[in-house]
């Protein structure tokens, strides 16, 4: 069985990869598709991001999807040939913060293609994956290519969740990538009156315009654009940051209305933090971190038409090709979503 592996920075490959056997608790999944995410580009130009690093060789991915191939004596629920979106959340179920309800801060998590721990967390992009049945959620009914993105979509729904109250709330949003855009559709499915966007390219904000955005900025050719947003305290009520870049940031926190909440999703190391604006408009700011009971959410509102990632999903590469989806994927001018096709 084959996998995508990467060794350090720059150094991708295909490599034959051991499948266990199945236990009785899990399920023998045929790879259809994976998505290439901002983390394994991380690993790819980085060898890492911020304190995490490769310190040995580790299999990538944690979007994907496929169909059964064979069941676990013990499951139930399940038929060979259902195509199923598989979360990469792992927790463990018992430690203090699974016992309070807070899954994806549990201790012991394994969560697919992560250095975070040592020995890492080998991830899903293999031709064959033995996946324990709870992480398995039916998509009979999608496509492969949608079922591989309740990932992404359950972070942006944890996001939402973290935000609170959207009805009729002003949204701006830093960073149009797949996170940024999918925030779009989260967020006007949640009631926001008013979306804008920010980013530096064209290409990445006019998928954000076709998402339903309001007002798309390329902070690129127009670096002061937001502090027409900043006059008298503020304008927006809810700040989505996606990119992980300190000056987004601060330009979203300038441009936030006072008691405005700050949702920090993009992971892009320590930021400084203009403190004194954010005690003078009491603001609010709050992480987001993976997600956990939202990624079988994210597959109902896919399966019932409400939110429709298909358009994202620009360029489906080949798995013996995968090199080329990576490459894809780190141009922000041409993808917005890159997918590897396993099968």
């Amino acid at each position: 069985m084959k996998a995508i592996v990467i060794h350090a920075a720059k150094d991708l490959r295909i490599e034959e990869h051991p499948l266990k056997p199945l236990a009785d608790d899990e399920v023998q999944i045929q790879t259809a598709t994976g998505g290439v995410c901002g983390s394994d580009l991380h690993y790819f130009h980085q060898g890492g991001f911020g304190p995490v690093k490769l310190k040995e060789p580790m299999v990538l991915g944690h979007e994907v999807a496929g169909h059964v191939r064979a069941l676990g004596k013990s499951v139930t629920g399940l038929k060979e040939g259902d195509l199923v979106a598989v979360s990469p959340s792992r927790p463990c179920g018992l430690c203090q913060y699974c016992a309070k309800g807070q899954r994806n801060h549990c201790l012991n998590m394994r969560f697919y293609g992560s250095a975070m721990p040592y020995p890492h967390i080998q991830g899903a992009f293999r031709e064959t994956l033995n996946a324990n049945v709870s992480q398995c959620v039916v998509a009979n009914g999608l496509t492969p290519t949608e079922a591989a993105m309740a990932e992404p979509l359950s972070v942006v729904l944890h996001a939402m969740r973290q935000a609170g109250e959207l009805l009729g709330k002003r949204v701006l949003i830093t960073g149009s990538g797949p996170i940024g855009v999918l925030c779009v559709l989260a967020a006007r499915r949640a009631g926001a009156v008013e979306i804008v966007i920010t980013d530096l390219s064209d290409n990445a904000l006019s998928f954000a315009k076709n998402a339903g955005a309001d007002t798309c900025i390329n902070t690129a050719a127009t670096p002061d654009a937001l502090e027409a947003y900043s006059a008298d305290k503020g304008y927006f009520d809810v700040l989505f940051e996606c990119s992980g870049a300190a000056a987004a940031l601060t330009s979203g926190i300038h441009a936030l209305a006072p008691r405005g909440v700050v949702v920090q999703l993009g992971l892009g190391g320590d930021m400084l933090l203009p403190m004194m604006a954010i005690t003078a408009k009491e603001l609010q700011l709050r992480g987001s971190f993976r997600f956990h009971e939202e990624f079988a959410l994210a597959i109902e509102l896919m399966a019932n038409g409400l939110i429709d990632v298909k358009p994202l999903v620009t360029h489906t590469v080949d798995f013996n090709n995968a090199l080329q989806a990576f490459e894809l994927a780190s141009d922000r001018n041409v993808a917005m979503k890159a997918q590897i096709r396993f099968n």
